[in-house]
């Protein structure tokens, strides 16, 4: 008799059997009544659960759930509720189009942020840099923020997700320790696993050394023993800059060269970044005071956003409004901002972003504007970091051409700007993808403007990714081999659980 069949017919046999059986309808049960989980995601966990019991289950351990651990939520919403909110009044009369009023009105639902006239707003870079050449733009940007710290007076309080110990992450760096060591308050967060190698290099010390505070974010999420559990790639995703509460930067850039050594293969990264003044300002202070107070319990920064003088206003400034989300905001609210935006459109849209796995909401959203009469385009990287992203996005190829969306893939590196542009009216820019980890899971920061001399310049950056990126054809998506598309669609279908 085999092994096996002695192992199942003895008593430990049966009862692990029984176990394991337990186990799998336990794990289940909780991918069907887990709260705040699309029909589409229930679905797809039960059928990879049911199909691969144990590794269904593993899975689910490590990346099915989205816990940060009851005891930070907690903390969170309780500094969301003490902290005044910077504009608690809202700004009478401004002169927007009725969609944009619709637009900040549910913006102002996920972080109660009303929509602020008077800033000003410029996307960073060099305008003249060669079409072939946009690694300029994060160089100039970089030597830009380098500078404001140097004019710091107050405070510098930075957050990214990726800061690198290279050429620029090293500037910065070099740039925050001397203004600490002449008295400014400097605050730096950064998120646990995407800047892993900077908290464990010289660095990291050196910013200690000179007297700054320095954090890395979600180093604690829900462990068993020395596993992670819940989403392990639940993370900081956003990039924020304050700066003595005047000057504040917006965007997908992280401190980091272009060259992207971690990753250089995908060279260069190419981001975009809006340095703005004005009382936007304030609200990106609240996001990021929100988070580190819940951190590290610094509690006398809560006055901060709302602290006097009052925020300086520019004549014919932008109005625009900031927001932030993660695992303790309104559920889908960085997917609803998103498909929001796509229906204020009327006659063009252009979006870009590295990272396309859409949920249902979102791809029938873009799907749906071709056939409104809206011209619409996407551009994505014609490689992508993340082989089953890439594959995921490309799944969506037939949907989207056919529905009349022009599809563009650049080729000169990871497009890594994630921006909406329409009507040369509205713009939304910021740290968000349009995956499912942007969408539900991590912590990012967007912003909406409203503005044609700002939309202008998002747009001349998204034409000048245009002239060297390559159109799809919808006769060579139709011609793709069938290993080809059995591939792309099988991975496709795991977009609710990536």
């Amino acid at each position: 008799m085999a092994p096996l069949v002695i192992w199942q017919q003895s008593p430990f046999g049966w009862l692990f059997s029984m176990l394991v059986f337990v186990v799998h309808l336990a794990v289940v049960a909780r991918a069907i009544v887990r709260p705040d989980r699309t029909p589409t995601s229930r679905i797809a966990w039960v059928a990879v659960i049911m199909t691969l019991p144990l590794v269904g289950i593993v899975a689910y351990l490590f990346i099915g759930e989205t816990s940060i651990g009851r005891d930070r939520v907690k903390k969170l919403r309780a500094v969301n509720e003490r902290m005044r909110r910077p504009d608690e009044h809202p700004d009478n009369g401004l002169d927007v189009p009725e969609r944009a009023v619709e637009l900040f009105d549910l913006g102002r639902t996920i972080n109660r942020f009303e929509p602020r006239s008077g800033n000003r707003i410029r996307v960073m870079g060099d305008p003249d840099a060669p079409a072939d050449k946009p690694m300029i733009n994060s160089d100039v940007a970089i030597d830009a923020l380098v500078a404001d710290i140097e004019a710091a007076r107050e405070h510098v309080h930075l957050s990214f997700y990726i800061w690198l110990d290279d050429h620029n992450g090293g500037k910065v760096a070099d740039a925050v320790c001397a203004a600490a060591r002449r008295g400014v308050q400097c605050r730096v967060m950064v998120d646990d696993l995407g800047s892993h190698a900077f908290i464990h290099s010289p660095r990291w010390k050196q910013l200690q050394d000179a007297g700054v505070h320095v954090h890395a974010t979600l180093n604690d999420i829900p462990r068993l023993g020395h596993l992670a559990i819940g989403r392990v790639d639940l993370r900081n995703h956003r990039k924020i800059v304050v700066i003595d509460n005047a000057i504040a930067y917006c965007g997908s850039q992280n401190c980091a060269d272009p060259q992207f050594r971690v990753a250089p293969k995908y060279a260069p990264w190419i981001d975009i970044w809006l340095r703005c003044e004005g009382p936007l300002v304030r609200q990106e202070q609240y996001i990021f005071l929100a988070s580190w107070i819940a951190v590290t319990g610094e509690s006398s920064l809560e006055g901060l956003p709302t602290a006097q003088p009052a925020p300086q206003t520019f004549e014919g400034g932008a109005i625009a409004q900031m927001f932030g989300t993660g695992p303790t905001t309104l559920d889908d609210a960085m997917s609803d901002m998103f498909v929001a935006t796509i229906f204020a459109a009327r006659d063009d849209l252009v979006i870009t972003t590295p990272y396309f796995v859409p949920d249902a909401a979102l791809l029938r959203a873009i799907c749906a504007a071709p056939r409104r009469g809206v011209r619409t385009t996407i551009v994505f990287p014609e490689r992508n970091n993340s082989p089953l992203v890439g594959a995921s996005c490309r799944s969506t190829y037939p949907s989207l051409l056919e529905a009349g969306v022009q599809v563009y893939e650049y080729p000169l590196g990871l497009l890594h700007t994630k921006t909406m542009t329409l009507d040369g009216e509205i713009a939304l820019v910021g740290s968000a993808n349009m995956d499912r980890r942007s969408l539900q899971l991590n912590f990012e920061n967007n912003m909406v403007v409203v503005d044609r001399d700002v939309v202008a310049q998002v747009r001349a950056r998204q034409d000048s990714y245009l002239a060297v990126s390559h159109r799809v054809d919808p006769e060579a998506v139709a011609a793709w081999p069938l290993r080809y598309r059995l591939v792309q669609n099988a991975v496709g279908m795991l977009g609710p659980l990536l």
